[in-house]
């Protein structure tokens, strides 16, 4: 089964290594180059990364010779997935993306440039239509930008969107309590997080409250109209290592009691789970009964990482509903966001034919899978309910 070779930019941060993990043994991509500073150029990539995201980095990476962040120097890829900061981005994308690779940015450089989809796969998968426009606009041939949203703002689109589209969004309040590893490594010193709460994040308000307007509004005559509801957003730094925590209270424009809300919620599935994406979760959204749940300790990787679990779901005194939403931010809010719009990328044809085997191998595997479980489902309530 021939993969997709793909390069990594920004390998050796916090994010980068994600990518690294999550990539390892991925049905339709194979890391084939890494990137990082100069620095590290020409080392092997285990020398110069502090690895910090799981046990073991993956052995297949140990030996590969970090290389510059340049087009020139990842001629074996086509795919490449940006962990860049946002101050170095912008230029970098640009010259691969004008050299002919595409890139899947998690990176906030381009996430509000009008031709650049900004997309959660379960939320806006018809803006990738604006890929033609960036093309046409830049006069690029064949590469292109994506971007994936800021790692709070994920998570929350998410949830948003069923909820937007059967009741209406009138405005959003939230209140979010993020972990450290969202500042990267070494992140937040630690006299300043332990005992504490850090009521600022810098630019982290702004970003909230601004992209899912964005990523919720319609694709029109070239460009997106953005949503019309408001948000305001209140972004803290809570000492926990992963996972980001958001209180969220809604007003909608059609009335909505709160077992409709949990029903749409649970209800919820989209085109990733429909095409059967490598990273899609099933269910996308994880609804919890529990008074105390979710908690990041506890619920962070569900989904693999890749759900949003809902729980404490209630009226509102003030508007209508409120809960709290969990999402990883380092996986669904990150890295793995980047995969899946690449995923989405492949199975609507974006990234050629050179993956076209393994995705269809793939999703063939799935659907046997998921008849098999339909079938075995009766089995296994019935064994549940005998240990009640």
């Amino acid at each position: 089964m021939n993969k997709f070779k793909v390069g990594i930019l920004g390998a050796t941060g916090m994010v980068g290594q994600q990518f690294v993990r999550l990539l390892e043994g991925h049905p339709w991509f194979e890391v084939a180059a890494l990137a990082a500073s100069g620095r590290s150029e020409g080392q092997a990539y285990g020398e110069v990364c502090r690895w910090r995201v799981s046990a073991d980095m993956p052995a297949a990476v140990r030996e590969m010779q970090v290389q510059q962040c340049q087009p020139e120097a990842m001629s074996d890829c086509e795919l490449v997935f940006s962990a860049l900061p946002g101050s170095l981005a912008g230029p970098i994308e640009e010259a691969f993306a004008a050299a002919g690779y595409f890139v899947s940015s998690n990176a906030s450089s381009h996430r509000m440039t009008p031709d650049v989809p900004l997309l959660v796969p379960e939320a806006n998968p018809d803006h990738l239509a604006l890929i033609d426009v960036q093309r046409s606009r830049r006069g690029w041939q064949r590469g292109f930008i994506v971007t994936n949203p800021n790692c709070t703002v994920n998570g929350l689109v998410l949830v948003l969107k069923p909820l937007h589209d059967r009741f209406g969004l009138k405005t959003v309040m939230v209140t979010t309590m993020q972990a450290l590893s969202g500042a990267g490594y070494p992140g937040v010193p630690s006299l300043d997080s332990l005992d504490n709460v850090i009521p600022y994040i810098g630019g982290e308000e702004a970003k909230v409250e601004s992209e899912p307007l964005k990523l919720l509004g319609r694709l029109e005559g070239g460009g997106v109209q953005k949503a019309t509801f408001t948000i305001s957003a209140q972004c803290n730094r809570v000492a926990t290592r992963n996972g980001h925590l958001e209180s969220v209270t809604l007003a909608f424009e059609k009335p909505a009691t709160v077992d409709e809300v949990v029903e749409t919620l649970r209800a919820f599935t989209a085109l990733p789970q429909e095409l059967g994406l490598p990273s899609a979760p099933q269910p996308p959204i994880i609804v919890r009964e529990e008074p105390d749940r979710p908690q990041p300790y506890l619920d962070r990787d569900a989904g693999n990482g890749m759900a949003v679990v809902v729980g404490r779901v209630r009226p509102c005194p003030v508007l209508d509903v409120k809960f709290t939403l969990l999402g990883h931010n380092t996986v669904r809010g990150a890295a793995g966001a980047a995969i899946l719009n690449a995923e989405l990328l492949a199975a609507r044809g974006y990234l050629g034919t050179s993956v076209a085997g393994a995705i269809e191998g793939y999703q063939q595997m799935a659907q046997v899978n998921r008849e098999l479980a339909e079938e075995s489902m009766p089995a296994v309530n019935e064994v549940w309910a005998s240990c009640d």
